[in-house]
C-alpha cells in the first residue's frame, strides 16, 4: 500500500502525493475526483501495474494535507502538477484524469505538452457553459444542487458543502452508498460494492479531513473559465462516458469528445460513473497506445 509524501512548492505551497506500483515504471499521473483526495485505487493501480505504470496521484490544493488555493483555476493545476512529478523525478507522464480531475488532465495536455505524451478523460465533466448542449440534463439531484450553489457564489456554496461534509467525514464502505444516492444509477449502485466502496469511503473522508477548501475551490473553478483553450490540446486524448452517468451526464462526455482536437470517442450506452472502471485495463492499453 501507497503512503502520502509531502513536497513544498517554491511559494511554500504544500502539496500530498502518492506512489505506487513499479518504481521504475513509466509514470500515470491519476487525477481523482471531487471531493477527493490523492488515491490509490486498486482498480486502477493493479491494471497499470501491470502495464508497467508507475500510478502517481496527488490531492489538489485545499483537499488532505495540501495548502489551500483559494480562487484557484484549473489551469493552476499544471504547477502543481509539475511539482509534484519533479518530487518523483518523472520528467514525462500520460495522465488519466476522472470525474473533477477530467478538466485538469486536460489542462495538463494543453500547457504542458512538453511532459504530457496523452490524455485519458474518464466521465469528466466539460467546461461550463458548454454551447449547444444543456450542461444539467441527466445530472442527479445532489450535484444540480451542488453546482447550482456554485454558480451562486462562495456565500451559498460554502454552507451547502459544509453539511454535505459532515456525512462524508465519518461514511463507510457500507454506508457510502446511500451518501451518494442521488447521483448513482442503478449500475452504478451495483458497482460500488466490497473493496471499492470501503477505498472510496476513505478516500472521501480525507478530501474532507480539512475542510471543504478543496472541493468548494474545484467547484467554483468548473463553471468559471478554466483558464485554457481545449483546441490548443495537441497530444492524443481519449475521452470515455457511460450513458447511465447520473453525476457527469454522458452529454459531457459527447461535448468533450466533439471540442478536443482529434479526440478518440469511448461511449458506453451501458455505463455509468463507477462502472466505468470496469474499462481501465482496455483504456490504460489505448492511453500507452
Amino acid at each position: 500500500m501507497a503512503n502520502f509524501e509531502t513536497v513544498t512548492a517554491a511559494d511554500g505551497a504544500v502539496l500530498e502525493y502518492l506512489v505506487s506500483g513499479p518504481p521504475d515504471g513509466r509514470t500515470l499521473l491519476f487525477q481523482p475526483g471531487t471531493p477527493n483526495a490523492g488515491a490509490a485505487f486498486r482498480v486502477i493501480v493493479e491494471p497499470a501495474a501491470e502495464l508497467g505504470l508507475r500510478t502517481v496521484s496527488y490531492s489538489r490544493p485545499g483537499y488532505g494535507q495540501s495548502t489551500p488555493h483559494p480562487g484557484r483555476s484549473v489551469a493552476d493545476a499544471v504547477t502543481d502538477i509539475e511539482t509534484v512529478l519533479d518530487a518523483v523525478g518523472a520528467r514525462e507522464f500520460v495522465t488519466l484524469g476522472w470525474s473533477g480531475g477530467g478538466p485538469h488532465a486536460l489542462a495538463a495536455g494543453a500547457l504542458l505538452p512538453e511532459r504530457c505524451q496523452a490524455v485519458a478523460v474518464l466521465a469528466g465533466v466539460a467546461p461550463y457553459p458548454s454551447p449547444g448542449i444543456d450542461w444539467w440534463v441527466g445530472m442527479g439531484e445532489g450535484n444540480i444542487e451542488e453546482f447550482g450553489a456554485a454558480l451562486a457564489g462562495p456565500d451559498e456554496l460554502d454552507p451547502l458543502l459544509e453539511a454535505f461534509a459532515t456525512d462524508l467525514a465519518t461514511v463507510t464502505g457500507a454506508g457510502v452508498t446511500e451518501s451518494l444516492a442521488s447521483v448513482l444509477s442503478p449500475v452504478d449502485r451495483a458497482a460500488l460494492t466490497g473493496e471499492f466502496a470501503e477505498e472510496m469511503a476513505a478516500a472521501l473522508r480525507r478530501a474532507v479531513s480539512s475542510g471543504i477548501a478543496g472541493w468548494r475551490d474545484d467547484d467554483l473553478a468548473f463553471v468559471k473559465d478554466w483558464g485554457f483553450d481545449l483546441g490548443q490540446i495537441s497530444v492524443p486524448v481519449d475521452i470515455w462516458q457511460g450513458r447511465q452517468d447520473r453525476m457527469v451526464p454522458f452529454e459531457h462526455g459527447q461535448w468533450l469528445a466533439a471540442k478536443v482536437p482529434n479526440a478518440q470517442a469511448h461511449l458506453f450506452a451501458t455505463e455509468g460513473h463507477l462502472s466505468i472502471l470496469s474499462q481501465l485495463p482496455e483504456l490504460l492499453a489505448e492511453l500507452l497506445g
